[in-house]
């Protein structure tokens, strides 16, 4: 748990945010070590307060599990994440867009469905969108090259959730719920409201008066916002993104939809999208998670896996300046009140004698690197002079070694040994790294002079 003083400072906070905003409930909740260490709320649900299993609309919190169950099947090579969705979806009005494009939203597709608004009106199925998109140029779907630029794309994740619908053969929300909700203990997320759940309201800019907002089933346009969840459902999520993914992800998957595709904010790099998750860099922080708004409702989930922390907070208004705001705030209390301890290091419980062997100082060229030996059998690069190059690297069974991330990620680094067993020679792209500067018996790419180091030029 949190210290009373921390506790009271964010709880301060979520206060001024729901009087300020005039927002009619909003709950919010902070998560440490993966476990839901506080939560707080104002404002009323049938009134009383709202508490941890109160449900609200998620919104576009939901694009981030969709894109979990894509994930899934691409670990399970049923698709490619090359692929052009058409592949799987026959008939789908996207030319040769990709199933990683449509993740990050640079597919270049239509930001809305064509015809009424979606969040506000009963929708149709994947057949109905699909053929609204085929109709007057007004209603294409494809607005802009490839790649070229993020473009936020509901249609995007409709067609998304078809794709999954088209591979397990049951809805998306069935695939979601039986193979990434229920075994996350998500039992109060669903398709649609379950008691006890919020009411979304309008709230007149003018007056202190609100008006009910519809909550309809959205059909095919679901799978970009449909959902509703409460804070504890979304305590274990913020922890899932952090890194708890249980048996439902590989770690390197979730990894893997962390990673930038592509800038949202410009030239700042503040602000960027994955595969199905939003990002940003805050204070130091990289965060990954989502924002969510539906008609009636507003709702935030980041997680800093660094840092094991997760934030989030569940609201039932229309509009407010409560977005983009909050999470924030309360990331920067716990950071001030109570920041959270570093992981205790402790020594490696045994240790191969070559992989020890393989630490320390290396060259490539003139230029010094160093090799780190984890406690978890990871090595480390790390240039030791005028930066340079860092990645870690994974064992691999044939004695190799495949980079997790920087520039060398993916790419396999050999290990070349003398006939006495001892390591000569590191060979990772067209790099040889040697443990003396330009090592003259090791095969340095463009050759030695034979006369060596000399005292001048």
């Amino acid at each position: 748990m949190l210290l009373p003083s921390t506790e009271r400072a964010l709880l301060h906070r979520v206060a001024v945010e729901q009087a300020e905003y005039r927002v009619p409930s909003l709950i919010a909740a902070v998560v440490r070590d993966g476990e839901l260490v506080w939560s707080g709320a104002r404002g009323r649900v049938d009134g009383s307060q709202p508490t941890i299993d109160t449900q609200y609309r998620i919104g576009s919190i939901t694009k981030s599990m969709v894109a979990t169950m894509v994930l899934r099947l691409r670990d399970e090579g049923k698709l490619d994440l090359a692929d052009p969705l058409t592949k799987h979806v026959p008939g789908a009005p996207l030319g040769d867009r990709t199933v990683a494009q449509l993740l990050s939203h640079t597919a270049g597709l239509r930001a809305e469905s064509p015809g009424d608004w979606w969040e506000r009106t009963e929708g149709g199925d994947w057949a109905d969108l699909a053929d609204s998109m085929n109709g007057d140029p007004g209603s294409k779907a494809l607005l802009h090259r490839a790649g070229r630029r993020f473009h936020y794309s509901n249609v995007g994740f409709a067609a998304l959730g078809e794709l999954v619908a088209q591979l397990r053969g049951r809805s998306w929300f069935e695939a979601l719920r039986a193979e990434v909700l229920v075994p996350l203990g998500m039992g109060r997320t669903t398709v649609s409201p379950a008691a006890p759940h919020a009411t979304g309201w309008a709230v007149h800019p003018w007056a202190d008066v609100v008006l009910p907002e519809p909550a309809h089933d959205h059909g095919a346009m679901g799978a970009a916002g449909q959902l509703w969840s409460t804070v504890s459902d979304l305590a274990r999520w913020a922890a899932f993104l952090g890194g708890d993914t249980g048996d439902v992800l590989a770690a390197d998957t979730l990894a893997e939809m962390r990673e930038p595709a592509i800038v949202t904010d410009g030239d700042r790099w503040d602000a960027g999208y994955g595969l199905g998750l939003q990002l940003q860099r805050r204070d130091g922080r990289r965060l990954a998670g989502h924002t969510g708004a539906m008609p009636g409702f507003i709702a935030e989930v980041w997680a800093d896996p660094k840092d094991r922390t997760g934030v989030l907070f569940l609201s039932n208004t229309t509009y407010g300046g409560i977005r983009g705001k909050l999470t924030g705030a309360m990331l920067d209390i716990l950071a001030e009140h109570e920041p959270n301890l570093p992981e205790e290091w402790l020594p490696a419980p045994e240790v191969d004698p070559k992989l020890l062997a393989l630490t320390g100082t290396w060259y490539w060229g003139t230029a010094s690197i160093a090799l780190h030996l984890s406690a978890d059998g990871l090595l480390s690069l790390k240039a030791l002079a005028h930066g340079g190059r860092e990645s870690r690297f994974r064992p691999d069974s044939d004695g190799s070694w495949t980079g997790l991330d920087g520039y060398y990620a993916g790419e396999r680094m050999e290990v070349v040994r003398g006939p006495d067993g001892v390591a000569q020679r590191l060979e990772l792209v067209s790099y040889v790294f040697t443990r003396a500067p330009y090592e003259p018996v090791e095969p340095i790419p463009g050759g030695v002079d034979p006369a060596g180091w000399q005292g001048r030029g």
